[in-house]
This record gives C-alpha cells, sequence and structure tokens, in this order.
C-alpha cells in the first residue's frame, strides 16, 4: 500500500521534515501523550511518529488445551508420495 498525503491528513498531523528536526523532543513528547505525526520532505511522507503501545500485560501460557492435539504418529517417517515432493528437481 502507497501512502498519499492525502490518505494521511485524515490520520495524522503533517509535520515538515525542517520542523521535525528543529522540535523533535516536543515531537516525541506529544507523541508519548497519543498523538501521532507524518513527517514529510518536499510534500512526500517519508516517516511516521507514533507513539509505542503499552502491553496488556504478561503472558499466560495454556489457553489451547483440549483444542489442540498431536496424533501419536506425528513424527512417523513421511511416506515416498509426500516425501518426493520436498526433495529438489535433478
Amino acid at each position: 500500500m502507497t501512502l498519499t498525503l492525502a490518505k494521511l491528513v485524515t490520520m495524522t498531523k503533517i509535520i515538515k521534515l525542517y520542523e521535525a528536526k528543529t522540535h523533535l523532543s516536543d515531537l516525541v513528547e506529544r507523541a508519548s501523550r497519543g498523538e501521532e505525526f507524518v513527517i514529510a520532505k518536499g510534500g512526500e511522507p517519508k516517516a511516521r511518529l507514533l507513539p509505542i503501545r503499552k502491553r496488556a500485560g504478561p503472558r499466560a501460557p495454556g489457553g489451547w488445551e483440549g483444542l489442540v492435539w498431536t496424533s501419536d504418529d506425528f513424527d512417523a517417517p513421511l511416506p515416498s508420495s509426500i516425501l518426493d515432493g520436498f526433495k529438489a528437481p535433478r
């Protein structure tokens, strides 16, 4: 997907590259509070500055119990009719 200024105008604030370099600290602080910016050079979008989303919390293992299973012959040798499909042609 190609981003154009027209598509980004409704999503974010457009900042010229010179302005972004001059006010980078302020822009980073504003982004950390939720604002999003597109940095443009010569009217063409070059980069996006946006906040890093906080993680919801530590992930807990499990949750798939009873939904996933492994067959008894999972690690058995493959039949040659299937195995041949993985070999490089000579």
